[in-house]
């Protein structure tokens, strides 16, 4: 036995000592022979049916041999037959071409594709290849030409099913890390949008790209970001959510302390006031950094509206999102604790529903939320609990952030459990401890309830109000190291418009007598 499970200890080493020589094998430079690179890459690929390779010949007397390798599905079909095969078969300066000029006199003169680089390593070499980019090998040298050909099928622009608005772009972020940086590019026209692009996780090395606005964000909290993005360690990112539960602050609060969105619109606008974007390839998710606790309840519409329209719907969005905490708890606490609260028409007519119902209102209330199935069952509860928890259902639809009213679903098993113990105590002490939780938190080192605490009066201008355009002055402190957004004097002025009209009538009545 003692032989058996030594035996199993040194074949549990093994692996780490076979990863570190592939690893070597893998930085290691590229051969001169061309039949050494291709079965070199046939090896390191398991001999995959999808990877493509198309010998053809160069130079003088087509003397010098040659081979285009990449992987069908991931490439531009089109840009490698019209850009690079026709260029390098068709073009008069090939027989020009030798082992020692070839790959820079095609770089140079005769591939007409812009973004081409070199590679001398495996390492490299395998990242543009899985990257989706074509390599032109040539027999004799022992590097290789990466010539930018990714494409494949995309999912094309089409409108968000998560964050509809009736008034604003229609047009939402898709799984190509490339369009969706496009998107945002073409509604912030300056050179000061930045762009930081690495590849996170060590089998996946998925595209990762931090965005910002140089001179608006604040440098300190770029730099925070970009380290702790820089620290991720993992084989796989499969969708931005990866990232977020990797960076946050906070990871033990039901409180999402990051923002995410599928809407160029939004993204655009979090970074004019000074925030940070962290693209993933492959998710039309896009995360936004540092995130406040008053921003879940903010709406891109609320921005194209009128202001007085806008704030009537986000007061309702946060006074919905309060009714889809307490309600539950709230009728929990007045049928088993404060009947003498309630008028006596409207608590016998709640006695008389619950004279049938076997459970008390706790285990009622609760038996509900944990799943809508038992409105099949309706028979074993009472009529009142079903209405309760129909409209708390309804208020929890009314808050535009999913993060967070997925959160107001998990707490509300709280406000339940503290109105069956302590009534309407219960309540107010599970509120009170989840404000002193939430005044706790940290986006960044930015607080989560700011700016209602600390209280900053100057930024909440866009909060639970929304006030109109000409009086936003400045961004929001502690976001942005940039404060002032627009000038002065920038209210409209309709007196002056209508007295310039009423000229011009009194002229042409002058004119006409």
């Amino acid at each position: 036995m003692p032989s058996f499970f030594k035996n199993q200890k040194s074949k549990n080493k093994l692996p780490p000592q076979s990863d570190q020589t592939s690893s070597e094998q893998t930085a290691s430079s590229l051969k001169n022979l061309l039949s050494e690179n291709l079965t070199l890459i046939k090896e390191k690929t398991g001999n995959s049916s999808d990877i493509v390779i198309r010998h053809f010949k160069l130079g003088v007397n087509n003397s010098l041999a040659a081979a285009i390798v990449y992987i069908e599905g991931i490439v531009d079909n089109q840009a490698i037959q019209d850009y690079l095969l026709q260029s390098l078969m068709k073009d008069n300066q090939k027989n020009d071409l030798n082992d020692q000029n070839a790959l820079e006199l095609i770089s140079e003169d005769i591939v007409t594709i812009g973004n081409v680089s070199f590679a001398d390593n495996w390492k490299d070499l395998l990242s543009s290849l899985m990257s989706g980019d074509s390599l032109l090998i040539v027999d004799g040298i022992n590097r290789v030409l990466s010539v930018s050909t990714q494409g494949g099928e995309k999912r094309a622009i089409a409108e968000s099913t998560t964050q509809m608005v009736v008034r604003g772009p229609k047009g939402a972020f898709t799984e190509s890390i490339g369009t969706n940086l496009a998107m945002v590019r073409r509604i912030i026209k300056t050179p000061d949008l930045w762009l930081e692009s690495m590849k996170i996780g060590r089998v996946t090395k998925t595209d990762v790209t931090l965005m910002y606005i140089h001179g608006i964000a604040n440098d300190k909290v770029v730099k925070e970001i970009r380290k702790r993005l820089k620290n991720i360690d993992i084989d796989s990112i499969l969708e931005s959510g990866y990232v977020e539960q990797l960076i946050e602050d906070q990871t033990a609060t039901p409180f999402p302390t990051i923002h995410n969105t599928e809407r160029p619109d939004v993204v655009a606008g979090n970074l004019l006031e000074g925030r940070i974007a962290i693209f993933v390839d492959g998710t039309p998710f896009v995360l936004i950094a540092p995130a406040l606790f008053i921003q879940f309840f903010q709406s891109a519409e609320d921005y194209y509206a009128r202001f007085d329209i806008a704030t009537s719907i986000r007061l309702l969005r946060v006074f919905m999102f309060m009714i889809s905490l307490i309600a539950p708890a709230t009728y929990v606490a007045v049928t088993t604790f404060h009947q003498e609260m309630v008028p006596t028409t409207l608590i016998v007519a709640l006695a008389a529903q619950r004279e049938s119902v076997p459970f008390p209102a706790f285990v009622e209330a609760f038996f509900m939320e944990v799943t809508f199935e038992i409105l099949r069952e309706a028979g074993i509860v009472s009529p009142a609990m079903v209405i309760i928890v129909s409209i708390t259902a309804i208020a929890s639809f009314a808050t535009p952030s999913f993060d967070m009213a997925i959160s107001a679903r998990l707490i509300r098993f709280l406000f339940i459990l503290g109105a069956a113990t302590f009534g309407f105590y219960g309540i107010i002490l599970i509120l009170l401890m989840g404000v002193g939780h939430l005044c706790s938190l940290r986006s960044f080192g930015v607080p989560y309830m700011t700016p209602l605490a600390p209280f900053i009066p100057a930024s909440n201008e866009d909060t639970l109000l929304r006030l109109p355009w000409w009086t936003m002055r400045r961004r929001p402190k502690l976001i942005s190291d940039n404060k002032v957004r627009q000038s002065k004097h920038q209210k409209p002025e309709p007196p002056s418009s209508r007295g310039m009209i009423n000229q011009e009538m009194e002229g042409d009545d002058q004119n006409e007598t």
